[in-house]
């Protein structure tokens, strides 16, 4: 299967008045064409970054990148930041994680929405409002036509972010990237936005990446799963693969977090102690050592580096889980 955008061996660091610190260590990552990839971790882990440097969109002096970027055969590390910009929206696009700071508070939702049809696809002004009474049919807003004359405020969460799906999806992109998507909505609406989302990606052919600290929302909606960890990737697999047969204890402790439905109310929500490796400065061993429950003594000591399976299942570990020692 062909990939629409391969990441090899990417960093990002930003200076700060504590130093460089490391977002992104040496990311290596496929997307297949056609396929939902979820990207999963822990606030501060780097998912973010990640993909909006995949997308060029990190600028600033304090910004150091590495590595490379191809998407759909365009090496976007040796393109220029207006050639990179072209390929927004009909190439790649994004929902943000707040709709309600994504959009322009002072602007109506026509006036937002109909933007990039005119700039990317050279509408009309009226061809453009026609088509995003029609986008925000498509995602399933009510009562289109008074939505267009309405300004964020005066929309529900689930409301605004379905207007952000339909302001990504305007100019039919190959590669929708979803910051988590589902952030402060209540159960009922994630799980109509997740639906939504769902049903977008096979009807537009779209691939999709899908930002999120819940393994729960990848579960089902996604072909792969990417675990990421203190900027790095930690674990890869197809998504059934990975819920079988995990092979990191980062990826299983944030399954055991997971709370369960069987269990009794009051009962004590599993964590994972300690938090995050200070990202300016991570030490020379494996970065979950510290909080890991299978620690050795050389996981404090070696960095480990991925490792693949006979079946293509990566994984960073020194000791992992279901592998012979």
């Amino acid at each position: 299967m062909s990939s629409l955008l391969s990441v090899k061996n990417m960093s990002i660091n930003f200076d700060t008045p504590r130093g460089s610190l490391e977002a992104v260590r040496g990311v290596d990552i496929e997307i297949p064409a056609g396929t939902s990839v979820g990207v999963v971790g822990e606030s501060g882990s780097g998912k973010t970054v990640m993909c909006r440097a995949a997308m060029g969109l990190l600028q600033g002096s304090n910004v150091k990148r590495s590595g490379t970027v191809i998407f759909d055969g365009h090496e976007l590390t040796a393109m220029s930041k207006e050639e990179v910009r072209n390929l927004f929206g009909s190439g790649m696009a994004m929902i943000f994680q707040d709709p309600m700071t994504a959009l322009n508070p002072v602007r109506r939702i026509g006036s937002q929405l109909s933007e990039g049809l005119r700039v990317r696809l050279g509408m009309s002004k009226a061809d453009a409002l026609v088509r995003s009474k029609e986008l925000l049919e498509l995602v399933r807003i009510p009562n289109a036509a008074a939505i267009l004359k309405s300004f964020p405020y005066q929309l529900s969460g689930g409301m605004r972010q379905r207007v952000m799906i339909a302001i990504a999806i305007a100019c039919n992109p190959k590669l929708l990237f979803a910051d988590e998507p589902t952030t402060a909505l209540d159960v009922t609406v994630q799980a109509q936005i997740l639906q939504l989302l769902r049903e977008l990606r096979e009807d537009l052919k779209m691939s999709m990446v899908l930002v999120t600290h819940d393994l729960g929302v990848v579960a089902g909606n996604t072909d792969y799963v990417a675990v990421m960890y203190a900027g790095e990737i930690v674990e890869y697999a197809p998504t059934t693969k990975l819920f079988a047969d995990m092979r990191m204890p980062y990826t299983e402790a944030l399954l055991d977090s997971i709370p369960k439905i069987d269990h009794k109310s009051g009962t004590r929500l599993a964590m994972i102690a300690g938090r995050l490796p200070d990202p300016t400065d991570r030490g020379a061993g494996c970065s979950f050592a510290p909080r890991c429950k299978y620690a050795q003594e050389k996981c404090h000591k070696e960095h480990p580096e991925l490792k693949k399976d006979p079946d293509g299942h990566l994984y960073r570990c020194w000791f992992p889980i279901g592998v012979a020692k």
